[in-house]
């Protein structure tokens, strides 16, 4: 499967380093956005361990897949597994370390392989898939707000401007054990996967997106969000990768 794709994380305006992490690993079709918080560098620190670790869990079970001569493997399995030991690995991680203690990570990854793409998802990143005109969001946000929002309390842009919105529900790594949301999508040809940080969502609304990603060709795209988030403040690390699977 021909996938093209491109990613761009910035530090923004406002933080004085960047805690978000971001890996491409076109020969496994692996994705993934990950967005740190901790003290000092503990945040940067939980991002790369659980981006590395989701990669070398994902690459190892697909060779004993293929080792096994399975006809397809369980690819939605596989990812959920990858996000639960990184958890696992980021806690214990932040327990050897006490200037890393209380650490953790959002992480939304992206598995592509087979005409199949499959999320999974911890956090407040998000993964979007644009296809047919069509902008859908592919994962909830695991957030105060959004909560409140799903039970009608907020509307929606009252929780973009909350001053609670960056106060997650569930995070990679914060505890031992993660629930992970994992969800499957054909990936058919001329789909777009995009996957970003919230710095970029709480700055730019799902219009705008679909908008660049209607107008704009793969290597354009990242940067593009990035500037405009920037444009408007840039109060927190900015991170976009776009995923466009080919014929």
């Amino acid at each position: 499967m021909n996938l093209e794709h491109c990613g761009r994380t910035d530090v923004g305006r406002v933080r004085d380093h960047n805690e978000d992490s971001f890996l491409e690993n076109e020969a496994l079709g692996l994705f993934v956005v990950a967005d740190g918080m901790g003290g000092h560098a503990a945040g940067e620190v939980a991002s790369r361990l659980a981006a590395e670790t989701i990669e070398n869990e994902v690459r190892t079970q697909l060779e004993v897949e293929g080792d096994d001569g399975e006809a397809a493997a369980d690819l939605a399995g596989i990812l959920r597994d990858a996000v639960e030991v990184a958890g696992a690995r980021v806690y214990h991680q932040s327990k050897r370390n006490p200037a890393q203690a209380g650490m953790g990570t959002t992480a939304t990854a992206l598995l592509v392989r087979d005409g199949k793409a499959v999320i999974g998802h911890v956090g407040d990143s998000r993964a979007y898939l644009w296809r047919d005109g069509e902008l859908r969001q592919l994962t909830d946000d695991h957030s105060l707000v959004a909560e409140q929002v799903r039970a009608g309390l907020l509307l929606p842009d009252e929780a973009r401007h909350s001053r609670l919105r960056n106060i997650i529900t569930r995070s990679v790594g914060v505890e031992e054990h993660v629930e992970v949301d994992v969800r499957s999508v054909d990936a058919d040809a001329d789909s777009l996967f995009l996957l970003c940080s919230d710095g970029l969502t709480n700055l730019v609304d799902d219009d705008e997106i679909a908008e660049a990603a209607q107008t704009l060709p793969v290597d354009m795209l990242p940067s593009a969000l990035v500037d405009l988030a920037n444009e408007r403040g840039g109060d927190d690390n900015i991170t976009v990768i776009v995923v466009r699977v080919g014929a």
